[in-house]
């Protein structure tokens, strides 16, 4: 098994030590409310010792969360294990709400139903003081730590002790009303008990709610607010990309997994199809940064297309690369002729089939076409062992002198005769001018080569490398 990253173990540290420290405190505080709950008699005191008693099976439930979320990605988990943080999150807020109904519940029936008799003692002010400040020290380092990691369990339980400073506030409110209705006997004062208790229901139930649309959300895949459009228009100004087809996003735990489908021109090729998906990748992970991000490319047409690209887009389809097309317009009606290479193991039926279908189908996707002629050539499969280089100072004057002819060579060097198979290859290396158009240095080297052969019929291949002059100057 690989071995962790140090920031990933730092990671588990911190989350697993503030979650067991949650836990400790949780036990303690909800001992002493239960406690001083029972001799004082206070709906409020006890609504705190339910809450805080969820509280901490919420906080053991986090313990086992972060522990488990952690993870690493298995055959059965692919995405990770980050779901049990959403999972545990929804959890709590089920036991929240389970709270929310008992403290609704009795404080309806004391304010209504039947007479409780409070006693406030010290004890009661000190363990709700206690309180308070315990859940401000643990909701602020749970929460510091949630924002560190982005940790949705560990948020829930944040959320949930920074209420608790509210509610044991309300709580203590609620003992100071009734011991001020004692002391100058006003009456309606004796229900601030079971009110303060409802308050602390409205303050959980508010909480609850904004808890549950957050967790279900993560469970249901939700994406976040407003991020699906960002990325759509970060990826759409990336440059190759023709449209942005398909954005998926889900979360597990604390990492963001991102489905990205998106339109490139069908004549790419694999290669930078795949430098595409490296800009789309950086592209999602500036707006979702550390996103686990997939990107799925579909070929499409492009509009700029012209009828070359279209052609040589029909043959990419099938994995075959047509070279030297050329296009004629007789009479109105288009002709192409054009160079394709094949395995040279096929036979030629074989070799002569698979062309047939593919005029068709260029025929039937650029529809102005009237007709194909290809010229089948054999795609090298082997290596073929050569011989020596031939020395043949003949031969290379009369090579050089024919070059000369043409004013558009500046100069010819480096030329190399090889025996390849008893048959001769000759390659040289030719000086154009910078600014000589692609398309007449091309003719240039086609009339070289056939100039060469038909002054020396006993070579086989001709290979002409055009230079610019400033590069031969270097």
């Amino acid at each position: 098994m690989p071995e962790m990253p140090m920031a990933d173990v730092t990671m588990r540290t911190e989350k697993r030590s503030v979650a067991g420290n949650s836990v400790l405190a949780a036990i303690a505080i909800t001992s002493l409310k239960i406690l001083v709950g029972i001799t004082t008699g206070s709906l409020g005191i006890l609504s705190e010792a339910a809450h805080s008693g969820l509280d901490l099976v919420a906080a053991i439930v986090t313990l086992l969360s972060v522990r488990v979320s952690d993870m690493p990605a298995d055959a059965e988990h692919q995405y990770g294990h980050g779901k049990v943080e959403n999972f545990s999150a929804f959890i709590e807020t089920g036991l929240l709400l389970l709270t929310c109904v008992w403290i609704i519940s009795e404080g309806i029936k004391r304010l209504f139903f039947k007479t409780v008799e409070i006693e406030p003692s010290v004890w009661a002010f000190v363990v709700m003081g206690a309180s308070i400040v315990v859940d401000t020290w643990r909701s602020r380092a749970l929460g510091r730590i949630a924002e560190k990691y982005d940790s949705q369990a560990l948020e829930a339980d944040a959320l949930h002790f920074s209420t608790d400073v509210w509610s044991s506030s309300v709580v203590i409110l609620g003992l100071l009303l009734v011991m001020l209705g004692r002391a100058y006997r006003i009456v309606w004062l004796r229900d601030a008990d079971p009110v303060a208790a409802l308050v602390v229901a409205g303050i959980v139930m508010h909480v609850s709610s904004r808890l549950a649309r957050k967790t279900v959300d993560a469970l249901l895949d939700a994406a976040p607010a407003g991020v699906r459009n960002q990325i759509i228009d970060a990826v759409a100004r990336v440059d190759g990309v023709i449209e942005v087809d398909r954005v998926r996003i889900r979360r597990a735990g604390n990492r963001y997994f991102a489905d990205v489908a998106v339109g490139l021109a069908r004549n790419v090729t694999f290669q930078h199809s795949g430098h595409v998906a490296e800009a789309v990748t950086a592209a999602v992970q500036r707006v979702l940064p550390d996103a686990d991000v997939t990107v799925n490319s579909v070929p499409r047409a492009d509009r700029r297309e012209n009828l070359f690209d279209q052609i040589r887009a029909v043959a990419t389809r099938h994995n075959l690369n047509v070279h030297d097309v050329s296009v004629q317009d007789l009479h109105g009606r288009l002709h192409v002729e054009q160079h394709l290479e094949l395995d040279e193991r096929l036979t030629l039926k074989d070799a002569h089939d698979r062309v047939t279908a593919l005029e068709a189908e260029m025929r039937e996707d650029v529809p102005e076409i009237s007709s194909i002629l290809t010229h089948i050539e054999s795609e090298p499969a082997t290596i073929e062992a050569g011989d020596e280089i031939v020395r043949d100072a003949a031969l290379e004057r009369r090579l050089k002198a024919i070059a000369a002819e043409f004013p558009e060579v500046l100069d010819m060097h480096e030329v190399r005769i090889k025996r390849v198979r008893g048959r001769l290859y000759v390659s040289c290396h030719c000086t154009f001018s910078d600014d000589l158009p692609l398309s007449r240095v091309h003719d240039v080297q086609t009339d070289l080569e056939g100039r060469f052969k038909q002054d020396s019929p006993e070579l086989f291949r001709v290979l002409i490398h055009p230079e610019p002059l400033t590069d031969n100057r270097r």
